[in-house]
């Protein structure tokens, strides 16, 4: 159940690519306070240039990025997350040779906060993901990789986001880590937190979806309610192509 009637977030209109390619056209979608938007599609269907666009990340040709009302479609990808929207991308890009405390200290200077703030989420994130308060000192890139993804959302975490985007939380992970991962995102959710999935893993990322999207070269082909899309034969036939 929405803890809001508006979304939190709320894209719509949205085209973006890369130079001459155009690869997103009039993608439209919002995620709310306390619930997680899947975007689920084909490889190449445009699930993490639609993530890049309402980062800010690649520049929107067209359409609008609301966040808690405000339009921030021409904000810097900096100023967006000062507006409460944090990224984790995709290959859990954390700083591999900063121990896991520098990391998440790195995380916090993104909105400037004192040294009194950072204390207090790092501590936050700590309590949230105990195995990081044991690995503290160690290099981030001697952790797993389940670890690394963990590292890599408390780092998100730190800028106190109210949209938290996820690119492939679970890829590369061992089975058993995939379920926490999932976990994890569903916490967050239940904390309040929005979230915007984009995931491969279809059948977990349903089991935590409140809305789906499904992308099919680069455009819609699919939006809803979780309990009225989240049909098997519906989500094959837009993955194959049939509702476009």
């Amino acid at each position: 159940m929405s803890v809001e009637t508006r979304p939190l977030l709320e894209v719509d209109g949205l085209a973006a690519g890369y130079g001459d390619l155009q690869v997103l056209w009039d993608v439209a979608l919002g995620v709310r306070a306390g619930e997680i938007t899947v975007l689920l599609g084909r490889n190449g269907a445009g699930k993490t240039t639609t993530l890049r666009a309402v980062a800010g990340l690649s520049r929107a040709s067209a359409g609008s990025v609301v966040m808690a009302g405000n339009d921030i479609t021409r904000l810097s990808a900096d100023a967006r997350v000062r507006r409460g929207i944090a990224m984790v991308q995709e290959g859990k890009r954390i700083f591999r040779r900063r121990t896991v405390h520098e990391n998440l200290l790195l995380g916090g200077y993104t909105l400037g906060l004192g040294r009194r703030r950072l204390a207090e989420r790092c501590g936050y994130n700590y309590d949230r993901f105990p195995m990081l308060r044991d690995r503290a000192g160690t290099p981030a890139g001697m952790l797993s990789g389940g670890q690394q993804q963990m590292l890599a959302i408390a780092q998100a975490l730190m800028a106190e986001p109210k949209v938290l985007m996820l690119d492939e939380p679970s890829a590369g992970l061992a089975p058993t880590v995939v379920k926490s991962t999932f976990e994890t995102v569903a916490a967050l959710s239940a904390e309040g937190l929005g979230v915007l999935l984009v995931e491969q893993q279809v059948d977990h990322a349903l089991r935590i979806a409140s809305h789906v999207v499904v992308l099919d070269v680069g455009r819609v082909v699919v939006s809803g309610p979780a309990s009225e899309v989240g049909d098997a034969s519906v989500i094959r036939d837009a993955y194959l192509g049939r509702l476009s």
